[in-house]
């Protein structure tokens, strides 16, 4: 398109460059010192993030007039600058936190903004949590984990909720530090349960703290079938876990490096 063509001029000739298209990012190997580049909406630095080490990000964003662009520092105006700084070592980069779930087996999925862990159906989630010396079992509509890059998002719609409940029963709410919104590259995770549901067998204390690198989050899945894990609202991009599967959900060792502007 265009915006490939255009970026595609701004590059010098003796620098070796490919374009690759989002669907092959995943078989894609980045070499250590790859420069990556995107042009599209924030989804997909999101997307790009969860396939990189450490290789810097420059965004740009190809349509303002239509694209909010948080996570999107350069434009065509500001591309070129940004280009001749991150190919000469001069760009200032952003660290941004993310998240990671990691199964007995080996297998593990990054997110950027969050993590669901739950079932993939109108069906509760069955699961035992823990945390240090504090152990529960849950029936719950599954668990949120968000980032400091997430907590704009679906964690904001959490805490809109349970606030509201709360003012409606009478009682009082005190909003966490800066409306729950943390810092991109805080060292650390907010999870929320969703609708847990108290009984003779499962309990409802352990719904809501902080995950940090010396305190991750232990699950045990008790779900027959349908259980998942699925980061930054992409149902298709799952681990499965189901009863028998075990998951530490972690703040993960890789950061995401942002060039800004």
């Amino acid at each position: 398109n265009t915006s490939d063509l255009t970026l595609r001029a701004l590059i010098h000739r003796s620098v070796k460059s490919l374009v690759l298209e989002r669907d092959l990012l995943p078989q894609y190997h980045f070499e250590a010192h790859d420069l990556v580049i995107t042009i599209g909406p924030d989804g997909l630095v999101v997307n790009t993030a969860k396939y990189l080490d450490r290789q810097p990000v420059l965004a740009i964003n190809p349509d303002p007039t239509h694209i909010d662009g948080i996570l999107l520092p350069f434009n065509r105006f500001n591309t070129q600058q940004g280009l001749d700084n991150a190919l000469y070592g001069e760009s200032k980069v952003k660290e941004i936190a993310m998240a990671e779930a990691q199964l007995s087996d080996g297998q593990r999925l990054l997110a950027f903004n969050d993590l669901f862990i739950g079932a993939n159906s109108h069906v509760s989630a069955r699961y035992e949590i823990r945390q240090g010396k504090k152990q529960e079992y849950h029936s719950s509509s599954g668990i949120i984990v968000s980032t400091g890059a997430g907590s704009t998002g679906w964690l904001q719609s959490v805490y809109a909720g349970a606030s509201g409940i709360v003012q409606a029963l009478g009682g009082q709410v005190v909003p966490p530090p800066n409306q729950g919104r943390m810092d991109w590259s805080s060292n650390y995770l907010v999870y929320a349960v969703r609708e847990p549901f108290p009984s003779k067998q499962s309990q409802a204390h352990m719904v809501y703290g902080l995950i940090t690198p010396d305190q991750p989050l232990v699950l045990n899945s008790q779900m027959v079938n349908n259980g998942v894990i699925f980061s930054d609202g992409l149902e298709a991009d799952y681990l499965e876990f189901n009863r028998g599967a075990n998951a530490i959900i972690q703040v993960s060792q890789k950061k995401t490096q942002l060039i800004l502007n």
